[in-house]
């Protein structure tokens, strides 16, 4: 697939993105979305890690749970996670950076887009 242009994306947009509606992969780690396609054997729908494809992976990775109970349909601003958990939510999100492709932020309700240009589009931005 080709390099995806970088937007912002609400939780129902990122849902489209689950490996089974649509080849690409995307997950939401501490409100950045990143293209996991490339990592299919864990991320799609076969996956271990299948759960997260198209969600905020937050919680799940925070908590080490792969329950789908763990993950929450509407907007989770983590705000009930203790210091350890979020500590451990900066780290996968360090990871995610190191191996995927950063491809926009996720939305809180009712917050706007950014426009991003061609130039932010190519050089690796992760400002919020």
């Amino acid at each position: 697939l080709p390099r995806m242009k970088r937007r912002d994306f609400s939780l129902e947009q990122l849902r489209e993105f689950d490996g089974a509606r649509n080849p690409r992969i995307l997950l939401a780690v501490n409100g950045k979305v990143f293209d996991v396609t490339k990592g299919s054997k864990f991320y799609g729908p076969e996956g271990p890690y299948g759960i997260f494809a198209g969600r905020d992976a937050s919680r799940g990775l925070a908590t080490f749970c792969l329950d789908k109970d763990a993950l929450r349909d509407e907007y989770d601003d983590l705000s009930d996670l203790n210091a350890v958990q979020m500590e451990s939510v900066r780290e996968w999100e360090m990871q995610f950076k190191e191996k995927y492709d950063y491809v926009g932020r996720l939305l809180k309700p009712g917050e706007e887009p950014s426009e991003y240009t061609d130039e932010e589009d190519t050089k690796d931005h992760t400002k919020q």
